[in-house]
């Protein structure tokens, strides 16, 4: 049977002239023949081929990342075959066409909340860190969001729960009584009313469910992938307005120009350094602004390309502190840090941190002319009881 299947291919021309699409058609065409599918063959054409050209270090071209997609949420295709593809993908390292491609093709995937014309006509802001860097800190950026929002900047925070972290963005919002289950109509509503909607992303991409097998089998094998990083870049709401955080300063520019192509008008990446005499080189790295070393920086505007810069958290009233005093522990206690924040009773470190990168939220959402004035704002929203007062609306408290 398997024989006679491979002797009718030749009816097929060679796979790199033929899109997925076309290959589909013309295995069709084969596979009409017999009485029952043959799904392995798909399968080899499809993954096969594109593994094979990963390993030998050839990017994507567009059509591919395509096809790849298209396979990639496909529950035809074994988890096993996907998890080649991933970690030939990873080991190959990832072109800035490719990540941006990938991204255009989940986005299109998802399901997009109907924003209204005023909401969608005004900054909409993303705050969040890829994760990965182990360091076990607080919902910093989460705690972020909640502030740029009582700022008066409408966040469209996208996020899941804890991968390679105690906590993610949607365990310590559920831990603080905000809904992180919203549909697509209600996350809008929330948007228009509030300034704030939490997208989880399992309800906005129900494509993924076809690929969790796959990832999970390269975390298995301590193999991370593309969707490690490509995560952040995913937000259903097309926000204008994102900062990033990455665990690696070498990420910053390509992530910041794969942000930039997908049509975000104002974008900051950024990798902080923080002391560690365990780590190599003595520096660890934090997916969020630092306040205990140096930032490296990848910033553009509508009509700026991306620049690298470093800042220093010495341009700004920081408290001397360590990589302990921004630590945090599960979903429970990691909200009541963000609520002692909120309430300003926390005045120390963690504080610190948030306020450094409230900075830079309210920067690039156009709230502030500069980092410094962005600190001054996010102070007095905190000082003021706005923040905690948000936090209460958004609890329906």
């Amino acid at each position: 049977m398997e024989n006679s299947i491979i002797n009718n291919l030749s009816l097929i021309q060679p796979f790199n002239n033929r899109s997925y699409l076309s290959w589909q058609f013309a295995i069709n065409h084969v596979l009409s023949r017999f009485s029952r599918p043959v799904l392995f063959i798909t399968v080899f054409l499809m993954f096969t081929e594109l593994t094979k050209q990963l390993h030998s270090h050839r990017h994507l071209t567009p059509e591919q990342v395509r096809d790849a997609v298209a396979g990639l949420t496909d529950e035809a295709f074994s988890a096993e075959e996907k998890a080649g593809f991933l970690a030939a993908l990873a080991e190959k390292g990832g072109a800035v066409e490719e990540s941006g491609g990938f991204a255009n093709e989940l986005r299109e995937r998802s399901i997009q909340p109907c924003l209204d014309a005023a909401t969608r006509a005004g900054a909409i802001l993303d705050v969040c860190g890829t994760g990965g860097d182990h360091l076990r800190t607080f919902n910093i950026s989460t705690t972020v969001a909640l502030v740029a929002s009582a700022a008066g900047v409408t966040v469209a925070k996208h996020g899941n729960r804890a991968v390679t972290s105690q906590s993610g963005s949607a365990d310590v919002l559920e831990a603080l009584g905000i809904p992180v289950d919203l549909t697509p109509e209600r996350a809008a509503e929330s948007l228009q009313q509030h300034r704030f909607a939490f997208l989880f992303a399992p309800k906005f991409h129900p494509a993924f469910k076809h690929i969790i097998p796959a990832r999970k089998l390269c975390a298995e094998r301590g193999q991370r992938t593309i969707f490690n990083l490509l995560g952040p870049l995913l937000n259903p709401a097309r926000p204008s307005a994102q900062l990033i955080g990455v665990p690696r300063e070498e990420l910053c520019e390509p992530m910041a120009k794969v942000l930039k192509s997908l049509g975000i008008l104002t974008g900051m990446v950024v990798s902080g350094r923080i002391p560690n005499k365990n780590a190599a080189g003595g520096i660890s790295h934090l997916d969020e602004f630092s306040t205990l070393g140096d930032n490296l920086v990848a910033e553009f505007g509508p009509e700026k390309n991306v620049t690298v810069s470093t800042v220093s958290p010495g341009a700004f009233p920081v408290q001397p502190a360590a990589l302990d005093d921004l630590a945090g522990s599960d979903s429970r206690a990691n909200a009541e840090i963000t609520r002692r924040i909120l309430r300003g009773e926390d005045r120390g470190p963690r504080r610190d941190a948030v306020l450094l990168n409230c900075a830079a939220a309210l920067y690039i959402a156009g709230k502030c002319p500069s980092r410094s004035v962005g600190w001054s704002f996010a102070a007095e929203v905190i000082d003021s009881g706005r923040a905690f007062e948000k936090l209460l609306e958004l609890s329906g408290k």
